[in-house]
């Protein structure tokens, strides 16, 4: 059996915002069509009644035109969001290999994101050097931003 990791989806309360950020901020790549997706297959799959969502997927960077996307979607019905913290079970942020955390950092605040913590050094042994900070994305996606030296 042959297995692939293909893609992470995101939930957006506005996908078309939330693309945009990640092209423009963390360099990904529209992976044309755009998605309009609807009917009774996708109601069995979601498990929702009436399921109607949109979107699109983006190439993430580094893995050349064949690598994995981050697909940002928006269904017409949104389920309430708990407040995600770095320590909460479940899938916990999204990471970037940057060249400069500090000005991708500035990049992210610019763009309508926010700092969780501060940017931090920490030699981890065996490792290297590592330069790292998580921060949101503008709808609270947690992002963490880091190089290694």
């Amino acid at each position: 059996m042959s297995i692939r990791y293909v893609h992470t989806n995101i939930i957006a309360r506005d996908w078309r915002a939330l693309s945009s950020f990640y092209i423009r901020v963390l360099e990904c790549n529209p992976v044309p069509p755009e998605r309009d997706l609807a009917g009774p297959w996708l109601d069995v799959a979601t498990g929702l009644e009436g399921a109607h969502l949109t979107g699109m997927h983006l190439r993430l960077p580094g893995h050349g035109t064949t690598g994995p996307t981050l697909e940002i979607f928006s269904y017409d019905a949104l389920a309430g969001r708990p407040n995600m913290a770095p320590n909460t079970p479940g899938l916990a942020h999204l990471a970037f290999l940057v060249d400069d955390v500090a000005t991708t950092a500035e990049a992210v605040l610019a763009a309508g994101g926010s700092a969780v913590g501060e940017r931090v050094t920490h030699d981890v042994p065996g490792v290297g050097h590592l330069v790292f900070q998580y921060l949101r994305d503008p709808e609270g996606n947690i992002l963490e931003l880091q190089s290694w030296n």
